[in-house]
C-alpha cells in the first residue's frame, strides 16, 4: 500500500467499563503508537484518543483523568451512569473530533497495528474498514463452536454481518453522520454499520488473550447481545412461528386420526391418554414457545415507542 499524500484526523474511541487494572497499559500503547504514526506522516498532531467512561464504579475516570493532564491529546467522555457497551461505543463516536474513527475495545486483545492498514484501506476511497479475527484459536471450543453457530444462523434468517467481526473497525465522519440518522433504542452496531452501504474493506489480525481484568461481556451478556442481533435485524423467527403452527396444526390432526382409529378400530387406547398427549405436551410447548418469540419482539417496540435518550455525558476533558 501506498502512503497517504496527507495526514489524517483520526480519532480513536476506547468504551470502558472497570478497567482500571488494564487502562494504564492501553493507554500506553495506544499513545505510543498515535506518536508513532504522527512522526511518519500517518496522522495529524491532533488526531487524539477518546476514552468513554460508561459508569464505571473502580477507578477508570481518574486514569482518564490523568492522562488527560499528561497528554492533551488524550480526553475523556464521562457518562451519567452505565448505559452498556453498545450506549457508549456510541457516544464516542459522535463525540470523537476526527475524519476518521476507530472504535477498539479497552483489554488489548484486538492487534492495534493493523490501524496502519486501516488508514491505508481509508484513504484509497473506503468509508468503512472492518477488523476481522482471522481465526478463533484463543476462544474455548464452546465459545467457538457458539459464534460459528450464531453466525450461520443470522446468515440464515437474511441478516447481513461481516463474518468474525465485533466492534473493531474505522468509520468516516461521512459514515458516522449517515449513522446517526437511525435513532433506534435497541442497539446491534455491527448489524447497523453494515446496511450503511458505503464502500468498505476488511483487515485481518490475530485476537490475543485479555492483559489483565475480567471480561466484560460474560456469558449473560453474550446471549443478551445475541438476541438482540436477531430481534432487531430479522422477522424471521415470527415467520417460523407461523409455519410451525401449520405445522402443529397437520400433525395434531394425523395425530387426532391415528387416536380415533386406535379408540374406535384395533379398541388399543388407553383412557385419557389422547387429550393428555395432545393438549398438554404437545401445543403447551408450542404455545409457550411462540408467546415468549412474541414478547421478545413486542418488548423491543415497546422501548422503541419510549423514545428515551441512549445517554447522558456528565463530563467531557
Amino acid at each position: 500500500m501506498n502512503v497517504p499524500l496527507a495526514n489524517t484526523h483520526l480519532a480513536i474511541v476506547v468504551p470502558c467499563y472497570n478497567e482500571e487494572q488494564v487502562l494504564s497499559e492501553t493507554n500506553r500503547i495506544l499513545s505510543g503508537f498515535m506518536a508513532e504514526m504522527q512522526k511518519v506522516g500517518l496522522i495529524s498532531a491532533n488526531s487524539g484518543i477518546y476514552y468513554i467512561d460508561d459508569g464505571s464504579a473502580d477507578k477508570t475516570w481518574q486514569l482518564i483523568s490523568a492522562f488527560n493532564a499528561e497528554n492533551p491529546n488524550v480526553h475523556g467522555i464521562k457518562l451519567s451512569r452505565n448505559q452498556g457497551h453498545q450506549n457508549a461505543l456510541l457516544a464516542g463516536l459522535y463525540n470523537a473530533e476526527g475524519e476518521a474513527i476507530i472504535s477498539i475495545d479497552a483489554d488489548l486483545q484486538d492487534d492495534v497495528s493493523v490501524i496502519k492498514d486501516m488508514l491505508y484501506l481509508y484513504k484509497e476511497g473506503n468509508e468503512i474498514v472492518y477488523g476481522v479475527r482471522s481465526s478463533r484459536n484463543s476462544d474455548t471450543f464452546f465459545k467457538r463452536f457458539t459464534a460459528h453457530a450464531y453466525y450461520w444462523l443470522l446468515k440464515k434468517m437474511g441478516v447481513n454481518l461481516v463474518y468474525n467481526h465485533a466492534d473493531y473497525r474505522l468509520m468516516s465522519r461521512k459514515a458516522i453522520n449517515c449513522l446517526k440518522e437511525y435513532k433506534e433504542v435497541n442497539l446491534f452496531l455491527r448489524g447497523i454499520v453494515s446496511l450503511l452501504g458505503f464502500r468498505s474493506a476488511i483487515v485481518f489480525y490475530e485476537r490475543v488473550p485479555r492483559f489483565a481484568g475480567e471480561s466484560k461481556y460474560p456469558l449473560r451478556k453474550m446471549l443478551g447481545l445475541a438476541v438482540q442481533g436477531i430481534t432487531s435485524f430479522t422477522v424471521a423467527p415470527l415467520r417460523m412461528i407461523t409455519w410451525f403452527g401449520v405445522l402443529v396444526s397437520l400433525s395434531s390432526i394425523a395425530v387426532a386420526i391415528w387416536v380415533i382409529f386406535g379408540k374406535y378400530v384395533i379398541h388399543n387406547a388407553a383412557p385419557g391418554w389422547a387429550s393428555i398427549v395432545l393438549s398438554i405436551y404437545f401445543l403447551g410447548g408450542v404455545q409457550l414457545l411462540s408467546i415468549g418469540i412474541l414478547g421478545e419482539y413486542i418488548s423491543k417496540i415497546y422501548m422503541e415507542t419510549k423514545q428515551r435518550p441512549l445517554y447522558f455525558i456528565e463530563e467531557i476533558i
